[in-house]
């Protein structure tokens, strides 16, 4: 019983760790691709649009977005997850951080490599705190929560809402360019990639909850697809 126990408790480290590495990361990642200055992803658009108008800076706007996101999952009924909440904070935290760090960059010698680094850092941060399974971002639980709602595909339902963040933010001033393509096309292969790398085994034992308050579900195996119609407490994508 001791063993399982003991188990149990480095499993639930391990995964927290991940947690918020991965939020970490993901922040991070977002803030290299505002210095390579070659455009972002699309809900960082918005952001940097946001920033741009009001004078915040971008995490904090990052971060009032993500809360006001999570007022929409209460007429959706989603439920949000100890990483929902962690997401909302850590992710502007630390990008306004790593810009705090990272100076401006001059010449594509060096904005080029920081771009794809953003791009694959962002890969791996989805991967560590998606497999964590603490509950999805606030946009991907708005994702999926208008998914349940309207009976529209996950397909359909992601890309009306980054269409419309994309749109939004770039006429607001957000940055658009190969950074944003380059970004669209590589973060599906990036994060299931990084998702089977960083999965995590079950503890032993039945009956296992993960701390959103949901079961507990096991990664699915090598070679398998991307789920087509999660749970309400499952991420797909990062954000």
């Amino acid at each position: 019983m001791a063993r399982t126990t003991g188990r149990s408790t480095t499993h639930l480290t391990r995964r927290l760790v991940q947690l918020y590495v991965g939020l970490t990361l993901y922040g991070a990642s977002s803030a290299l691709l505002v210095r390579a200055e070659l455009g972002l992803e699309p809900w960082g658009v918005l952001h940097q649009g946001l920033a741009e108008l009001t004078g915040i800076s971008i995490g904090v706007v990052s971060i009032i977005i993500g809360a006001v996101v999570l007022l929409l999952w209460i007429p959706l009924r989603q439920r949000p997850g100890l990483g929902t909440v962690s997401n909302v904070f850590v992710v502007g935290l630390a990008m306004d951080g790593t810009l705090a760090v990272v100076g401006d960059l001059d010449g594509l010698g060096f904005r080029v490599p920081v771009m794809v680094l953003g791009i694959v850092l962002n890969g791996v941060a989805t991967g560590l705190y998606i497999a964590a399974r603490f509950g999805p971002g606030p946009r991907d639980g708005l994702m999926t929560g208008l998914h349940r709602v309207t009976g529209r595909s996950i397909r359909l339902v992601r890309t009306a809402i980054e269409v419309a963040v994309v749109v939004t933010g770039f006429l607001l001033g957000g940055s658009l360019g190969a950074g944003t393509v380059l970004y669209a096309l590589a973060i599906g292969p990036l994060a299931q990639f990084f998702l089977r790398i960083f999965a995590l085994p079950e503890p032993a034992g039945p009956g296992v909850t993960v701390a959103s308050g949901e079961p507990s579900t096991p990664a699915p195996p090598a070679g398998s697809g991307p789920v087509a119609d999660p749970a309400s407490g499952q991420a797909i994508l990062p954000q």
